[in-house]
């Protein structure tokens, strides 16, 4: 329940609004420890909210408020339902709410403004979307066969994907997960690195195993990789093969070439689905060679069930200056870019910061 106040008297332009939530105990969970979930709201949304027993007193400008007010609403909706939150489910409604009017991809919104998020639910755990950008790429990965999924570190494609494929394994939509990553540091030549296909592949490999051990229990993704459910595969290793039935996840694609990337899409079988994750910003191959993963998106984009999912600075949801930090290196890549090339349009309409044509 809410009920609106009077604007103060020092200023005609603030508003005033008083929330009511029913359940006492609830309304203590929704404040956080030392109501530091109110203390987020505040500095985010430059907002007064004072808590009074199982009411919270918002003050500050009015479409400030209004923002408030639904945060707090769309938290207690969650509580109701029997979800616990914490501080970063506070950040990622928030930043939900702040994109409304933005030209991205919206989230569901119920009645009364509450924020619907986009979830991925396996036995062991289960991932709500945090910022606008996961939201639409967790739905768009349900929908499509082929998901690029491009941007910086810390915005969670990677992660997203190894944990939508996990839940699709469990519910007996698919037979089998493949993970893939060029291995640009051995040059692809992993016939003369030590030990099996495993070891040999292992280190790089190693973010999505963690993706894995945190959706699914240890012995259960052990015994997936023994019985070859889960498979790791180099991305050189995947020619000649059809993937049917399966979740292909290829990570670090910015690293693949033309003719790799080329090979590795073309596997796609029946009942499959295919999810490319990488930065174009950080290619590490050798100089000339261009990135099949800019080409792919550049072409694929738009095709039916293909869907390019693109991450920015802001969807960042590791500590909040490495979103800056993400920010600078991006800047300073379009800068190198245009002085190797003289052409930055490929990458910028990669990254979605220049439109198709």
């Amino acid at each position: 329940m809410s009920r609106h106040l009077p604007p103060t008297a020092d200023n005609a332009l603030a508003s005033q609004l008083e929330l009511a939530f029913e359940d006492n105990r609830l309304a203590a969970q929704l404040y956080g420890d030392f109501d530091q979930n109110l203390a987020l709201i505040e500095q985010r949304l430059a907002v007064s909210a004072t808590p009074r027993g199982n009411h919270v007193l918002l003050k500050g400008a009015a479409s400030k408020v209004d923002q408030a007010r639904r945060v707090l609403e769309s938290l207690y909706a969650n509580l109701e339902e029997g979800r616990s939150i914490d501080i970063a489910d506070v950040d990622a409604v928030i930043r939900m709410i702040e994109t409304e009017d933005s030209q991205l991809t919206l989230p569901t919104l119920e009645r009364k403004g509450k924020v619907r998020m986009a979830q991925i639910a396996t036995r062991k755990s289960t991932i709500v979307a945090r910022t606008p950008a996961q939201d639409a790429y967790m739905r768009a990965m349900e929908r499509s066969e082929l998901v690029f999924g491009i941007g910086p570190a810390g915005t969670g494609k990677t992660y997203l994907a190894v944990a939508h494929a996990a839940s699709l394994l469990e519910r007996g939509d698919i037979n089998r997960i493949i993970l893939s990553r060029p291995a640009v540091e051995a040059g692809e030549r992993l016939g003369f690195l030590p030990g099996d296909m495993k070891e040999k592949v292992d280190p790089y490999l190693r973010p999505l195993y963690d993706a894995l051990y945190d959706m699914m229990k240890p012995e259960n993704v052990e015994r997936c990789i023994t019985s070859g459910i889960i498979e790791v595969a180099p991305l050189a290793f995947m020619r000649g093969r059809t993937l049917s039935n399966a979740v292909v996840i290829l990570d670090e694609a910015q690293n693949t070439t033309s003719m790799q990337m080329k090979m590795f899409l073309t596997r796609l079988g029946e009942n499959s689905k295919m999810i490319v994750t990488g930065d174009p910003t950080q290619v590490d191959l050798p100089r000339g060679e261009k990135s099949g993963l800019v080409e792919a998106v550049n072409l694929l984009d738009g095709v039916e069930g293909v869907h390019v999912s693109r991450f920015g600075d802001k969807d960042v949801v590791r500590h909040a200056l490495v979103g800056r930090i993400v920010r600078a290196y991006e800047q300073d890549a379009m800068r190198r870019l245009a002085r190797k090339e003289g052409d930055t349009e490929g990458l910028a309409r990669t990254l979605g910061t220049l439109p198709r044509s």
